[in-house]
This record gives C-alpha cells, structure tokens and sequence, in this order.
C-alpha cells in the first residue's frame, strides 16, 4: 500500500519538510557520483554500523573510527537507491507537511532529528554486533507517521494498491493504516530477531522502525505549537466533531 494524500489541510508552509528533502536529495546525487568501493566506505563510515560500538578493534581494522557518533545523525539523509529514497520522501512529505503545521518549523525539526537519532540507538541496541551500516531517513519518518498518527487518528490515509498493472485507489483511517504499519514492523522486527540475520530480512532495518515510532508516539506532545498559537480542529482529526454542531 503506498499513501498518496491524507485529507487533513494545513494552514503554513512546510518549509522544514522541503528542505529536509532537499538535503537528503544532495547527499543522494553525491552518493551517485561514488564508485562502488568509494560508496561502501562512504557507507561504512557514516551510516550506523553497530559492530563499530561492541567490537572497536574490528572497526579500527577496517579504518573506521570506533568513536565515533555522528552516524546516529548522519546515517538518516543516505540512501541505498532510487527506490528507496523516493519511498522515504515521498512518504515525509504526505504525513510530515501536517505534523510541522501542528508543531511549527523548529520544533518539528527537533523532534525529526531525535526520532532519527532514537531509531539508530534502538537499531543497534538490536542488533549487537553487526556489521552492516543501516542507513535511511525511515526511522526519523516512522516517528513523524507516529505523531500524525496521535494528532490525526481519524482522518483518512489514500492509498493505491498496485493490482498487476490496474492501480486501484482506497481510503483508510489513519489510526487503521498507520497501526497496521507499526504492527508489521513489530512482526517483521521479531522475525529477523529469530532469523539472526538482517540480511534476510532484505536489509530492512525494522527495529529501527519501531524505535523511531515508538519515539514520535511518546514526545510528540512535548514539540506541538502552544495552546495560543493552534489553528482549530478540523471535522476528520478525531475528538472534536461535536463542536460542528455549533
């Protein structure tokens, strides 16, 4: 199922958004220019590779600085192909454009941030020890899917279902699509777990996921607006359709 609109409306700009995706579009255009051994070690280096924590004499070995933090931020504007960061983005920009209009630009860009950073630390929490570098926005989105997903429970998420060649439109409620998502992480994440193995999970960092989500669905609250400066509900967001009746 891949989200094409929702139907709350927002009220600014999402300035923010924009630019994080234009960030992540530059540091995917240099990644292009790489050569493929060049990339690895670009990879290696700044995405999140847990091994580099638990084993520093491996990480050394391989040249790569065993104290070394900043891929918890780093690792959140690479991408491993087109398909990937389209998804990412594409994503941000259908759930993230709200949640900065509930919390405004700053705060939503700290609250992006630290979901992307929690995301990382709970991947390698994980997965003690290994070796591949996790790389992608998608544990920063998950955590802005999350505040969407308590800010605007029963709006409606548009969807297409791809059938062979027919796309084939529907429309879920937020709280109905998003949980079915953080679910299959959840599943997913405890499979790979049994597996032992990432890399037969395709790669996907799942718990990653999990982390950012459960982040974004815990703080949220804590980055919204002030009380004065909030717009008013909108009929679909949730709890408030009583007041219409005015």
């Amino acid at each position: 199922m891949f989200p094409l609109q929702t139907t709350v409306v927002s009220r600014h700009p999402p300035i923010v958004t924009w630019v994080i995706i234009g960030i992540n579009a530059l540091f995917f255009l240099f990644e292009l220019q790489l050569s493929p051994d060049a990339l690895k070690a670009f990879m290696m280096h700044f995405g999140v590779v847990p091994a580099r924590f638990t084993n520093p004499q491996w990480a050394m070995n391989l040249g790569i600085p065993a104290e070394n933090y900043w891929p918890f931020l780093t690792s959140m504007f690479l991408h491993g192909g087109w398909a990937h960061i389209i998804g990412n983005m594409w994503t941000l920009w259908v759930f993230g454009q709200h949640v900065e209009d509930r919390m405004g630009p700053f705060r939503y860009l700290a609250f992006y941030l630290l979901c992307g950073v929690s995301s990382g630390v709970v991947h390698t929490l994980v997965n003690w020890g290994a070796t591949m570098p996790a790389i992608g926005a998608s544990g920063a989105i998950a955590g802005v899917m999350a505040a969407y997903l308590m800010l605007f429970p029963t709006s409606r998420v548009i969807v297409m279902i791809p059938i062979f060649i027919f796309p084939l439109l529907f429309d879920f409620l937020a709280f109905f699509y998003l949980g079915y998502w953080f679910l299959l992480q959840l599943v997913s994440g405890y499979a790979t777990l049994l597996s032992s193995s990432m890399q037969e999970a395709g790669g996907i960092a799942f718990w990653a996921h999990v982390g950012g989500f459960t982040t974004g669905a815990l703080i949220y609250g804590l980055f919204l607006r002030p009380i004065g400066e909030r717009r008013g509900p909108y009929r679909d967001e949730g709890t408030y359709e009583h007041g219409w009746a005015k």
